[in-house]
């Protein structure tokens, strides 16, 4: 089964993608991530739900954050929002954050799928 793997969706009908993903947050950073993410800018979530993404999940275990994205196309949401007005503010405060910052640049296509319960 491919990373990106396309699922039938709930809401539109409209097959999306499931991507897992893996970030780190700065040691100190854990109660500041959650602040930051207990409301999300408004404008942020438009611009999220109008590049695709129906639904973004973060967990959370010490520092390290596993992210579910279900999106129409993950590479097309990345290249709407690479410079988005709502989303570049964004990234710079999830750098300060992040072990790694996201730059747009790659090519990624999140955590391998190992095994899935069909």
């Amino acid at each position: 089964m491919s990373d990106l793997a396309r699922e039938p969706s709930g809401t539109t009908g409209r097959p999306f993608q499931r991507i897992a993903l893996h970030t780190r947050l700065k040691a100190g950073k854990e109660s500041e991530y959650e602040e930051v993410h207990a409301t999300i800018p408004a404008e942020l979530d438009a611009a999220l739900r109008e590049a695709g993404v129906h639904t973004w999940r973060i967990w959370r275990d010490g520092r390290d954050l596993f992210h579910v994205v279900e999106v129409e196309d993950y590479r097309k949401m990345r290249d709407t929002l690479r410079d988005h007005p709502a989303n570049v503010p964004w990234q710079a405060r999830m750098a300060e954050l992040l072990d790694v910052e996201d730059d747009y640049s790659g090519t990624d296509s999140g955590i391998k799928l190992v095994w899935e319960l069909p």
